[in-house]
């Protein structure tokens, strides 16, 4: 709990101490998955479920763009729906991460249905782009700072799903690549921002808790995946069911 102000150093120290404890790099689902050990299954269960939370963002995204107060906030902020949902059919975030999901061997319209989603999936994505709907502003830029630690977990995800799965090429792991370059500034931008309107520590304890809420969503997820589909394998019904099981 802060119960003084920080400096603007000190609150972005704290911030990343969030991510260094929190953020879904240190889940052994996801560790599992760059050490090459889950099946083209698995993989499938996961990109079926990732995509609900990719195709959400750009929702999440405008929904914040209509509470901002200024022209100069909203064009910064506007940025992010040309990188997920593109100038045109086919171009941007969404359509490479289905891009993704076609070279696992789904899909695409079942894909898209959102049809054989985990529950906790779904809870678990709408809880986020409730957040920046109903609470502050501040909070809502606040929840998008995982994207500092993003850089890792893609150069670990890319890395060792290239090196160990041969039904899995760069073509297919296309999403990540630009993603290397938005994440560090959107991250940027977002990190200036909280760091120069959180001027109480009030405001600050509000900030590092919505970042601690978002790293819990997103290791939620990869809970929801692991029971599901790892271990114990308890498939909720009317969830994607994998080939041969």
């Amino acid at each position: 709990m802060t119960t003084r102000l920080l400096s603007p150093d000190e609150l972005e120290a704290a911030l990343r101490q969030i991510g260094a404890e929190r953020y879904h790099s240190q889940h052994p689902f996801h560790k599992l998955m760059y050490q090459g050990k889950l099946s083209r299954a698995q993989l499938q269960a996961w990109a079926l479920n990732r995509y609900y939370y990719q195709c959400r963002i750009p929702a999440k995204d405008a929904t914040l763009i209509a509470r901002l107060p200024t022209p100069e906030l909203r064009r910064a902020w506007r940025r992010r729906l040309h990188d997920h949902d593109g100038d045109e059919p086919n171009t941007g975030g969404i359509a490479r991460w289905l891009q993704l999901t076609d070279g696992l061997g789904l899909d695409r319209d079942y894909v898209v249905s959102t049809a054989g989603l985990l529950p906790i999936t779904r809870f678990a994505v709408d809880a986020y782009v409730d957040i920046v709907r109903d609470r502050s502003i501040l909070e809502g830029i606040a929840s998008c700072l995982t994207e500092l630690f993003s850089p890792t977990i893609i150069a670990e995800r890319v890395g060792g799903m290239l090196a160990n799965y041969d039904f899995i090429t760069a073509a297919t792991l296309d999403y990540f690549r630009p993603r290397l370059d938005q994440a560090p500034m959107d991250a940027e931008f977002a990190l200036a921002y909280v760091k120069q309107q959180a001027c109480t520590p009030e405001q600050q304890e509000a900030v590092l808790a919505v970042l601690r809420t978002k790293c819990d969503i997103l290791w939620a997820m990869l809970d929801a995946l692991h029971l599901a589909y790892v271990e114990p394998g308890m498939i909720p019904p009317g969830a994607f069911v994998p080939s041969g099981r």
